[in-house]
């Protein structure tokens, strides 16, 4: 007998997949076509959408296994005409659970371009940029090594050796000592004006027209998704007779386009955009909807003029198309072929016609046929009858559950609860003490793996539906109550996992409110988890769907105290991409709903108390911040610093040193003290709080709050220091790039203003950007640190025009007392007397000790700019 892995018709899909193929390179191929030109609409996007369990992953994997050389090709689908060419598949799955990202697919697709055996020297030199910058001492073949999710693909043994011979080849041509690394580092000035003036010796490069603005982009993830026009623009360049067709497989894309924020999806959609000489298949449950005006300003290209052939009722391929069932010819042909004895179909003619009518043609029943059929032959030893199979779906699952061992079937209840599950964990909410029966039930089909994800197996989510419903009229079927301590097992096996590293916490959050929300179980350690998850600043979503909310004036109100705690974590992490008014609603109303437990109030207090200081509210952030203090909770320390900030916005800078003096690590004393030493005019002291700040973050193992310190120290930096000030940006913004701070990273754009303040003509266009961006995320001290470095600008130059200018932004931001200290500081270091109706700060030395220290700063600000005269305005220094 033989039970073998089959895949069944999908021959029209095929189909269009190779007409799509053809016709895609017949138009890559006309003269006029120009991977250069993004203007044009794109006509490289197929999708194949429909229900769960209709097949659409089991298709997607068919395809790239069919096109691999090398690969036992489909005998029921034919090969590729000549006219399709070469054609390299690269298969990424988008699933939550996958353990990709946006990093991990651009990396994916670098992978597949390397089967082709050509240098991409554009891509390279800007993507080994973007990875030294963010991955600081990993080199990329250790990296490809150590994730197990790039050992799919066939590039992971020759990318390293492509893209080092890459940037030798550049370093070379530009007379550069050694390699890669003085291309990247102090060689990249260099390098872009070899590409600007289009020198002989880098000609080649020079064509790619985008490459010069892009290599002097900030390296972060933004301008990673910009680099796939790079990739493009090299397998442009490659000889005909090597050239070949990147078919671009993304898998899952509804946990990509069906989120609330599309920030993924507008990434991915940039790279199809950017890469119209690649063919992207995409598979998910949801019909794209990058034809839709509506998701303007959410996707970078939405709307029917851009993606003309996504649109309904489209005729020409690549377009939309549903994945239907399986027809009854094709269900018989599946049958057939999955269980045999010597060649001969096991399961007999009637039989296979009762499963085919049942089926209604969906692959996942015929899977849990086969599996039926053949536990009921093993255990009989003779072929079940027909009427063994006369089932829909649900009794087909149910049929299936009671044909598991008793161990199997408890085990399958459980992790039924659980969105992803280990052995340890499964054995854990199963109650049992050994994994055995675990061990059986992931080698089951309904059970999805993925060794890359926090944890490796699922059960389909149809089979998690019906199993309850299944378990209902079954011997030993558990009791409500039964199903409740099952909740509370895995609930509390839960809290072992969030003790692990981030991901594991995320995770274990996610999982853990919505086994809390479903069965009433106490929050327990999904308080300690919530406090962890807010210690650092890293913010990845916390996403759990209400069940039933109640509705409150301004909208959904959390019914439940886990709901509140997720609509609190939800809203905490997402004021990185809102405003901050937002946030300040969403958490008044957790506040409101009173469903929150006591010990746990302080986190939507103390974060509601940050929004209002960000959005200029002084008094309510005051009274926030002092009655998370009169907690003494967890949050204390934090509430603390938060009062210092605000007596530092008001110029009281006596009370904020004797604050700082007793908050201690957990208050972030040297960041406080960082943070009152720069306004003193004292920028050297202040570099040194900060630094201190940063290195024990770094000891304790929080890089949010060490790149937040970093940011710090660049601005502290900036007002003395320029070389060192431009080091200290670029490290604030490695460090930034794996977290989500909002505030730092527009801090550390306001010390590249202060760093050029007096020296780059086009700081007052640069800063007006950066003021718009701060106040699209309601952050007010960030536009008022703005408007100081441009005064700061306008006194350097001594130019009275610029400065009356400067100061009558700044003093829009100015109220009452607060941010008055700045106001009064653009006098002092002008040598100014302060206007008599201002209020004035309280220094720590003396006005006239800050005025001296502060002159002294536009002073040796004057003599570097009268050094540098001659630069191209905000071009890099020669000095640097």
């Amino acid at each position: 007998m033989k039970a073998v892995d089959f895949f069944a018709d999908r021959r029209d899909e095929w189909h269009t997949v190779a007409v799509s193929l053809a016709g895609h390179a017949q138009r890559v191929t006309r003269p006029g076509f120009d991977v250069e030109d993004l203007e044009t609409a794109r006509r490289n996007v197929l999708v194949f959408y429909g229900v769960g369990g209709i097949g659409k992953s089991t298709l997607s994997r068919g395809i790239a296994e069919h096109l691999v050389s090398g690969e036992r090709h489909r005998s029921d689908w034919p090969v590729l005409g000549p006219e399709a060419g070469r054609v390299v598949p690269v298969r990424v799955d988008l699933s939550r659970d996958a353990g990709g990202d946006f990093e991990s697919l651009m990396l994916a697709l670098r992978l597949g371009a390397a089967e082709l055996g050509q240098p991409m020297p554009t891509f390279d030199l800007a993507f080994q940029r973007y990875w030294d910058r963010n991955h600081p001492g990993e080199p990329i073949e250790a990296y490809l090594r150590r994730r197990t999710w790039f050992s799919r693909f066939p590039g992971t043994a020759s990318l390293p050796g492509q893209m080092q011979s890459a940037l030798a080849d550049v370093a070379q041509a530009v007379a550069l000592p050694g390699t890669a690394g003085a291309v990247l580092g102090q060689g990249v000035q260099s390098l872009v004006r070899a590409l600007r003036e289009h020198r002989h010796q880098v000609r080649a490069l020079a064509e790619c027209r985008r490459l010069a603005d892009l290599l002097e982009a900030d390296p972060d993830v933004e301008a990673l998704s910009y680099y796939a026009h790079l990739l493009a623009w090299d397998l442009s360049r490659i000889p005909a007779k090597r050239q070949g067709t990147l078919l671009v497989l993304l898998d899952t894309f509804e946990d990509v386009g069906n989120r609330a924020h599309r920030d993924l999806e507008r990434l991915i959609q940039r790279v199809v955009w950017l890469m119209p000489n690649a063919l992207f298949v995409i598979t998910g449950r949801n019909r794209l909807q990058w034809d839709d005006p509506k998701l303007e300003g959410q996707l970078d290209w939405a709307g029917r003029q851009f993606w003309p052939l996504l649109v309904g009722g489209a005729h020409e391929e690549p377009r939309q198309h549903t994945v239907g069932y399986l027809s009854a010819e094709d269900c018989e042909t599946y049958l057939r072929e999955r269980l045999t004895v010597s060649d001969q179909p096991l399961m007999g003619d009637r039989t296979r016609h009762t499963v085919t009518a049942n089926s209604h043609g969906l692959p996942l029943y015929l899977d849990l046929a086969v599996m039926r059929f053949l536990d009921l032959y093993r255990r009989n030893g003779r072929a079940p009858e027909p009427d063994e199979f006369n089932l829909d779906f649900p009794a087909l699952v149910t049929r299936t559950f009671r044909d598991l061992t008793p161990g199997v079937r408890q085990v399958l209840r459980a992790v039924s609860l659980l969105d992803a599950f280990s052995l340890r964990l499964a054995t854990a909410a199963a109650g049992l003490d050994h994994d055995a029966p675990a061990l059986e039930l992931v080698e089951r089909p309904f059970v999805d793996t993925d060794p890359g994800a926090p944890w490796p197996y699922r059960v389909h989510e149809l089979v998690r539906d019906a199993v309850r419903e299944a378990d209902s009229t079954s011997e030993d079927r558990w009791s409500e109550a039964d199903w409740q301590r099952a909740a509370q097992r895995a609930f509390d096996a839960l809290e072992h996992e969030a003790l692990g590293e981030r991901t594991r916490l995320v995770a274990a959050l996610r999982q853990g409110m919505r086994l809390a929300r479903d069965h009433g179980l106490e929050l327990g350690w999904l308080a300690d988890a919530a406090f962890r998850y807010v210690e650092d600043f890293v913010w990845e979503p916390i996403e759990v769907p209400a069940s039933a909310p109640a509705t409150g004036e301004d909208g959904p109100a959390p019914g439940s105290p886990t709901e509140a705690l997720a609509m609190a974590l939800s809203a905490i992490a997402r004021r990185q991409r809102q405003h901050r008014g937002q946030t300040a609603d969403q958490l008044r109303a957790v506040l409101e709903s009173g469903r929150l437990p006591e010990s746990l109030r302080e986190l939507p207090l103390y974060f509601l108390a940050e929004c209002e200081r960000d959005l200029g509210r002084f008094e309510l952030s005051l009274a926030g911040m002092e009655q998370v203090v009169a907690t003494g909770g967890r949050l204390t320390p934090t509430a603390a610093r938060g009062l210092a900030h605000l007596a530092r916005r008001m110029g009281r800078f006596p009370q904020v040193r004797t604050a700082a003096e007793n908050l201690g690590p957990e208050g972030r004393r040297d960041r406080v003290l960082g943070d009152l030493w720069w306004s003193q005019g004292s920028p050297a002291s202040a570099c040194s709080s900060y630094a201190a700040s940063r290195d024990e973050a770094l000891t304790a193992g929080q890089p949010g709050e060490a790149a937040l310190s970093q940011a710090c120290l660049a601005f502290a930096a900036a007002f003395q220091d320029r070389p060192r000030a431009a080091e200290q940006i670029a490290r604030a913004e490695e460090m930034l790039a794996g977290v989500s701070i909002r505030w730092a990273e527009v801090q550390t754009q306001i010390a590249g203003l202060v760093r050029d303040a007096g020296v780059a003509a086009d700081l007052p266009q640069r800063a007006e950007e950066v003021a718009r961006l701060a106040q699209e995320s309601g952050l007010t001290s960030s536009v008022a640190y703005v408007r100081f470095a441009e005064c700061l600008h306008a006194v350097v130059l001594d130019s009275p025009a610029l400065c009356a200018e400067a100061r009558s932004a700044l003093g829009e931001c100015v109220r009452g007392e607060e941010f008055a200290y700045l106001m009064e500081l653009s006098h002092l270091m002008a040598g100014e007397e302060t206007p008599p109706d201002l209020p004035l700060a309280q220094w720590l030395d003396g006005q006239t000790q800050v005025q001296a220290r502060w002159a002294a700063i536009v002073d040796d600000r004057r003599r570097e700019a009268a050094e540098t005269r001659g630069e191209q305005p905000g071009g890099e220094l020669h000095h640097y």
